[in-house]
């Protein structure tokens, strides 16, 4: 027989509730002690839960609600062990029963299946230094370039499986050290049924994805990774969830999680569920969520996904879909303090992470704090940024002549919020292309308008991320059941794009005028130039210290020599980068290396340098050589 389930004191759980609040994952869930695997579900509404589990044949023991009306159900079992599975099965106020996982898991069943497994998460962790050195590293004025990443699909087995944590991680840090980035962004790993979601479609809120192995194997990537100096960014999904039989929905017979009212708590757009923010109890879940993967994992930050379908009770909805807020407006008031409340205790108790927003509409404060009546992100990504550019990009260079407001309007608010500048995975699927086959003209053209695309996001204020595969041209748009096309690398037109995204990375970190100052107006201002070619883009950017870096941007195949450029120091500018330098693909036009600026005033600032503009090209100038 199985052996019974016994209940815990009600005054401990009461001490102990306090205690957890947004750390429900010591509360609820399976954990391991001494006296047997302790388990603990949240089903306020159910007639009964019980426990199954391949412990106890899966012969369901009831569990006891505790007395203190918080709904929670509880029980003890001597007889499981790390690494069973099991289930809840709860049984509705109408008598109908159903076996759910475990919201608080910590590791999901490797499918099809959809058990939970009882999970240890010990691990001997060997990034003491980089943890220690965190808030340096990740200050807001220290170089931040990201690399996406979807695990799955930046690399496989030969025979097509899935690479396990362990086997990427020395592999993805030895690529993001030759690259330059200073950062991995992993698109969600929590566990997810439908793989074509890109993990965008999460059940498991606790359990990383067991496609590419145990907790312990992507603890040992995040390790591998900071002891390589490389930060990890996870994207957190606390929008929407799918209604998988097994999981959230309808948790225990009533929309516990969910809102009940479909008009708002079914999403059309994306056939899932919507969290119920206005409830306490959703919102310590998610909260709890997202700072067990900063402690138990040691992630550096969350990018949030889909914050303005968070923010808008009509978000992706026609009229008579969605129900007013109290004052008849369309914010999702409840959303919102839900998101002040999520970055208030994220940075509370890890104030050296990041929160970034991905938010794409104009909602005013995203990124300021939570007392001046802001979402309280660090960061948020720069969609309007990135739609302005790559619609400008995509024009054959003949037309651009008549679009230059859309290269430069994104001056106009490059400092309303603290930016991210986001080329992601996003912008190479469904139909759009690759970023290289986004460029018009022949391949010539193509390799040298990416190179200046390149070239022109790494200048411009804002923090930095590049999906995979665009550091070297991918040339198929991506998908998730193919591998990125490593071969590409021995022709000589994607070594060289590769070779351009390292050395842009390499100046971009040792430059502080391109990082220190990203969020700071004064940092920033258009250069003037004669003669006036519309098509021919100068920035300045200046670090705190007065160094300035002058970036220039040829947007068509046309070369322009004679080009004079108002710079705010005399002397020698050396010329640090030049995408058309020949080693990265280019024909070999530049300036021998730098030019002599003079002390007349040109464009308000005190000097003038003259140069040679290449085809489709980006340059870096600065006052002093890179690596000085």
């Amino acid at each position: 027989m199985p052996t019974p389930i016994t209940s815990t004191s009600a005054p401990a759980l009461r001490a102990q509730s306090i205690t957890w609040h947004h750390r429900q994952y010591d509360n609820l869930g399976a954990h391991v002690r001494q006296d047997g695997v302790h388990f603990g579900v949240w089903a306020p509404n159910a007639r009964s839960v019980s426990l199954i589990g391949s412990f106890n044949g899966w012969t369901p023991e009831p569990l006891h609600i505790d007395p203190d009306g918080t709904g929670i159900w509880r029980g003890v079992s001597d007889a499981a062990r790390a690494g069973d599975l099991y289930k809840f099965r709860v049984q509705d106020a109408q008598g109908q029963s159903q076996d759910k996982a475990d919201p608080y898991a910590f590791r999901a069943e490797a499918l099809p299946g959809t058990a939970s497994q009882i999970w240890r998460l010990d691990h001997e962790w060997g990034d003491r230094e980089w943890m220690a050195s965190r808030a340096q590293r990740q200050a807001m004025d220290a170089p931040m370039s990201v690399y996406e990443v979807h695990l799955g699909s930046w690399q496989r087995q030969e025979d097509g499986r899935y690479l396990n944590y362990r086997d990427i991680a020395h592999r993805l840090a030895a690529h993001c050290q030759a690259m330059g980035f200073t950062h991995v962004e992993l698109m969600p790993i929590s566990e997810h049924p439908f793989y074509g979601s890109w993990g965008y479609q999460t059940t498991g809120y606790f359990a990383p994805t067991a496609r590419y192995g145990n907790p312990q194997d992507l603890m040992a990537l995040v390790d591998t990774l900071h002891q390589h100096g490389i930060g990890v960014i996870l994207d957190w999904v606390g929008s929407h969830f799918p209604a998988d039989a097994h999981a959230l929905a309808r948790f225990d017979g009533t929309a516990l999680y969910e809102h009940e009212d479909p008009r708002k708590g079914f999403h059309p757009q994306w056939n899932s569920l919507i969290f119920n923010y206005g409830r306490y109890e959703v919102r310590d879940f998610l909260i709890s969520s997202a700072l067990f993967w900063l402690e138990k994992y040691h992630f550096d930050g969350l990018r949030v996904d889909a914050v303005s379908s968070m923010l808008y009770l009509d978000f992706a909805r026609n009229p008579g879909e969605w129900v007013p807020n109290a004052q008849g407006g369309h914010q999702n008031w409840e959303a919102v303090q839900f998101l002040q409340d999520l970055n208030s205790a994220v940075y509370g108790a890890f104030p050296d992470v990041h929160m970034i927003a991905e938010e794409s509409t104009a909602w005013e404060g995203v990124s300021r704090p939570t007392y001046a009546g802001g979402l309280g992100f660090g960061m948020k990504w720069n969609m309007g940024w990135m739609n302005d550019t790559l619609r400008y990009t995509q024009r054959a260079p003949v037309h651009r002549h008549w679009h230059e407001g859309d290269i430069r309007f994104s001056g106009v608010y490059a400092f309303d919020e603290n930016f991210v500048l986001a080329l992601s995975h996003d912008e190479v699927v469904y139909g759009k292309h690759s970023l290289l086959m986004r460029q018009p003209g022949d391949d010539w053209q193509r390799f040298a308008g990416l190179r200046t695309l390149y070239g022109y996001m790494w200048s411009h204020p804002g923090k930095k991320l590049l999906f995979m595969g665009g550091e070297f041209g991918q040339i198929e748009e991506w998908h998730h059941e193919r591998t990125l096309d490593w071969h590409l690398w021995a022709h000589a037109r994607h070594s060289g794009l590769a070779r351009w995204v390292a050395d842009l990375n390499r100046a971009y970190r040792a430059l502080p005028a391109l990082h220190a100052s990203d969020f700071d107006p004064a940092s920033f201002s258009w250069a003037v130039v004669e003669p006036h070619h519309s098509t021919v883009i100068a920035l300045l950017r200046r670090a705190p210290d007065g160094e300035s870096v002058l970036a220039v941007h040829n947007m068509t195949p046309t070369p322009h020599a004679g080009v004079r450029i108002g710079v705010p120091h005399s002397g020698f500018w050396h010329e640090v980068l030049n995408s058309d330098a020949q080693p990265y693909g280019g024909s070999g036009v530049g300036n021998c290396g730098g030019g002599e600026a003079t002390p007349d005033a040109f464009g308000g600032q005190p000097a003038s340098l003259q140069i040679t503009v290449p085809p489709l090209s980006s340059l870096y100038f600065s006052t002093r050589p890179l690596g000085a």
